[in-house]
């Protein structure tokens, strides 16, 4: 059998990865996933394992990686505030020596290159809804700079790659996903009420829950990354991927109560530092340039993830 490009995914055993490899895979594409396990899992990809396509390499980003490639996804960084702030140092490491590391690797097999990069960037934001032309808003010595600027250089990064060594670049901002493969553990506000629906524990809504988020169901985000990295070489990005309907965090844990059937009652707790107060994607740009956006309704996804979740606890 004929295979067609190969593709490296690094943080391919993560949550987005898996479904990544898993697509990247079912189109023919052989898949060398390369992931530290800090957070990614080895369950994730065990599926794939009897794939003869499908390679998997233990290997931190932060050290250079040797290999043949026609595409590069670099995803590898922890990406919850549980685990990105549990050793800030080692998150900054994986977003800027990983994309120096994945950009050199592209410079010499001349591979095009895409980073998941984030709506964090925009930090807690001051233009609504967010396009891609904004600057952001971002303190750069909070808890949660670590991820928000180590992104941030990344892009740059990516984009002086481009002028100085021509390398062939795509950026995408990800806006909050959710799905099966989330970590039970991972502290994003998804699978933290699930969690708690489903072990009928109290709900722990931070502030007053009126502050908002847009959530983007897994396959309608890796649908964009295929058609941004797919698409001719003009379009670099940044290009924002995400659910343009926005929720406040209140009608979120209401629609998890009562989707899982749970009894859970909410606790209010105070507002963690720099937490954002808005984030919605504007897609203009990813619906008229890639013909692309999220189909998958926040009831369908949500209810996906919550048999998922209930499968994994029981």
């Amino acid at each position: 059998m004929a295979f067609g490009k190969r593709v490296l995914i690094t943080g391919g055993a993560g949550f987005i990865g898996s479904h990544l490899c898993e697509k990247l895979l079912a189109a023919g594409h052989e898949v060398l996933c390369v992931d530290n396990l800090f957070t990614g899992r080895r369950q994730n990809i065990a599926p794939l394992l009897s794939n003869t396509a499908f390679e998997f390499n233990r290997h931190d980003v932060t050290f250079p990686l040797f290999v043949e490639t026609d595409e590069i996804y670099n995803l590898a960084c922890p990406a919850s505030p549980v685990h990105y702030q549990f050793d800030p140092v080692q998150t900054t490491k994986t977003s800027v020596h990983g994309a120096i590391n994945m950009l050199g690797l592209a410079k010499r097999t001349k591979a095009k290159i895409f980073q998941a990069s984030t709506s964090e960037v925009y930090g807690d934001p001051t233009v609504h809804p967010q396009v891609e032309t904004y600057n952001g808003n971002v303190n750069p010595i909070g808890p949660r700079a670590c991820y928000d600027e180590g992104k941030r250089c990344a892009e740059t990064l990516f984009f002086d790659y481009h002028r100085q060594h021509r390398v062939r670049i795509r950026v995408a901002r990800i806006f909050n996903t959710y799905g099966p493969r989330m970590l039970p553990n991972d502290g994003r506000v998804v699978s933290n009420f699930i969690v708690q629906a489903i072990k009928g524990e109290p709900i722990t809504i931070y502030g007053d829950g009126q502050q908002t988020r847009s959530f983007c169901y897994v396959s309608d985000l890796i649908e964009g990354f295929v058609r941004l990295m797919d698409a001719p070489d003009t379009v670099t990005g940044p290009m924002n991927l995400g659910n343009p309907v926005e929720s406040t965090i209140l009608e979120l844990a209401e629609k998890i109560i009562h989707l899982s059937k749970s009894s859970s009652k909410l606790i209010n707790k105070p507002l963690p530092v720099d937490d954002p107060t808005r984030r919605r994607p504007d897609i203009s740009k990813a619906q008229e340039t890639l013909k692309w956006k999220p189909v998958v309704p926040l009831d369908e996804g949500l209810s996906k993830t919550i048999h998922y979740f209930k499968s994994l606890l029981s």
